[in-house]
């Protein structure tokens, strides 16, 4: 699954830089704040009508049973959806008015920096200089674009929101990785059908309103492609790849988005523009061409996943657990040294 997890992780950012540009298309008929709600309608409306259709069957992307969240997971999962539900698809939407569509997207490559600055500082998470200098040249690539050349507090206000918004969704990544080794589905629909209502009851107090179904339908149709399948996607690749290296696969996102902003809205294409995708391009191959082995140790640690018996899982079963590979259950994993090329996955969070 780990060979696996990069071309979730891609896709997920495909699906999200695609719905960039159409989310700023449907600005034109829906409120800002409004559109956000209906968004994540979408996806937890979609997702919760996909996790019960039977068309899933209750399994991941490699075959294996999911395991429900639990009560020690809600307080992870409930900082994320203030961060990564409300506070950023808020922001983002407030900048992509002030902002054109290719712009924004190129822009939202720093949810990768803010994912990963937070993945060492906060959460001690691993990444070396290889890591840090594609982060600067994401960082580069971002202060390219967003400069004007006459700096304003009109010209700053888009990119500013868009950036405030990287930061929230850092802040999700994070936290979401928290409780990656449950239903991916599952979260997504909690997130979605709380963080959903809650952007749309804003949106109408402070004056929006409801556009023609036509409209709603569409925007549900993007927020259930762009970010509820999107984000069960990118939480699979989370569980595997550790929050810095996710992020930086899905900092690819943005380019699609820029190249359908210029294809579909007609939006020219800028030397400024391609600088800055030079720029990110550099930052995102050092994040994606990265290698780590090292010899460490795995401490005593108790939980349920989906798994098979690999080097990492040599446990006892009950007589109630499932026979087959790979399957899901509560098990325990015991002290271990050893070497091998590794990612920071929920079963590699060791200091070095």
């Amino acid at each position: 699954m780990t060979r696996r997890a990069p071309f979730l992780a891609l896709l997920s950012a495909a699906m999200f830089g695609v719905s960039t540009p159409a989310a700023k298309a449907l600005l034109g008929s829906i409120d800002p704040i409004v559109l956000a709600g209906l968004l994540y309608c979408g996806a937890g409306a979609g997702v919760a009508a996909l996790r019960r259709s039977g068309l899933v069957g209750g399994r991941s992307a490699a075959d294996a049973p999911e395991t429900p969240l639990v009560r020690a997971d809600l307080p992870w999962l409930a900082g994320a959806i203030v961060a990564g539900g409300i506070l950023g698809p808020l922001l983002l939407m407030v900048g992509l008015s002030h902002t054109d569509a290719a712009s924004a997207s190129l822009l939202l490559t720093l949810e990768g920096v803010a994912t990963a600055l937070l993945a060492w500082l906060a959460f001690h998470e691993h990444f070396d200089r290889r890591i840090a200098v594609g982060m600067a040249s994401l960082v580069a690539g971002a202060a390219v674009l967003a400069w004007s050349g006459r700096p304003s507090l009109e010209g700053l206000a888009g990119p500013a929101a868009i950036v405030g918004a990287c930061i929230a969704w850092g802040l999700d990544n994070n936290l979401t990785r928290k409780v990656s080794l449950a239903d991916p589905l599952q979260i997504v629909e909690m997130k979605g059908l709380v963080a959903g209502p809650v952007n749309l009851a804003i949106g109408l107090w402070a004056g929006g309103d409801l556009p023609a179904p036509a409209p709603i339908a569409l925007a549900g149709a993007v927020g259930f492609l762009g970010y509820g399948i999107s984000l069960a996607l990118f939480v699979h690749a989370l569980r595997h790849l550790g929050t810095a290296r996710t992020g930086a696969y899905f900092s690819t996102a943005p380019f699609l988005g820029a190249v359908t902003s210029v294809v579909m809205l007609g939006e020219p294409i800028k030397v400024q523009l391609a600088l800055a995708g030079v720029l990110m391009a550099v930052g995102v191959w050092l994040h994606l061409t990265e290698r780590h082995e090292h010899e460490h140790e795995h401490l005593p640690v108790e939980h349920a996943h989906a798994h098979v018996h690999d080097e990492h899982h040599h446990h006892d079963h009950a007589l109630s657990d499932s026979a087959g590979e790979p399957h899901a259950h509560k098990h325990s994993h015991g002290w271990v040294r050893h070497a091998h090329p590794h990612m920071p996955d929920m079963h590699h969070v060791h200091r070095h």
